[in-house]
């Protein structure tokens, strides 16, 4: 038999990158296609307030309280200068990126403590920016199930 030096075909290896990169596209542009991207924006709006959440309660557990309406969330980023200050404020801060994230729409988060609701409250207005609303514009909480 004669052997066929130059043949070449395929390795496992590249095939599988090759579908690693389709499956990558296919993920990136099928919720385009298939319009849902404000459902995408929405779970991701869960997502960043469940970590809010997260900090919020790391800042409680190191200083005994949450941050006031009046601090807001940025004393989970920097050191609050007004209000009750707190006694062992976390070197680094509490959220990941050192910046307080805005929504999935570009706006800041609510955040009242009190809160109205719960212990604390947190809130985006949705697509509009305003309270209430439905579809895109539909509000997401902390105390929201779905």
């Amino acid at each position: 038999m004669k052997s066929q030096i130059g043949a070449r075909g395929f390795t496992l290896i590249e095939l599988m990158v090759v579908i690693v990169i389709l499956g990558i596209l296919a993920g990136l542009i099928v919720p385009r296609i298939m319009s849902r991207p404000e459902e995408a924006r929405q779970a991701k709006a869960r997502i960043q307030i469940e970590s809010i959440e997260t900090a919020l309660r790391l800042y409680h557990l190191d200083n005994g309280t949450y941050p006031s309406t009046e601090q807001g969330l940025q004393a989970l980023v920097e050191p609050p200068t007004v209000g009750e200050l707190p006694r062992r404020w976390r070197e680094g801060g509490y959220l990941e990126g050192g910046r307080v994230p805005k929504d999935p729409w570009g706006n800041e988060y609510v955040y009242l403590y009190p809160g109205t609701i719960g212990e604390f409250d947190i809130i985006s207005y949705g697509a509009d920016g305003e309270p209430g609303g439905e579809g895109r514009n539909r509000d997401i909480t902390n105390w929201d199930e779905d």
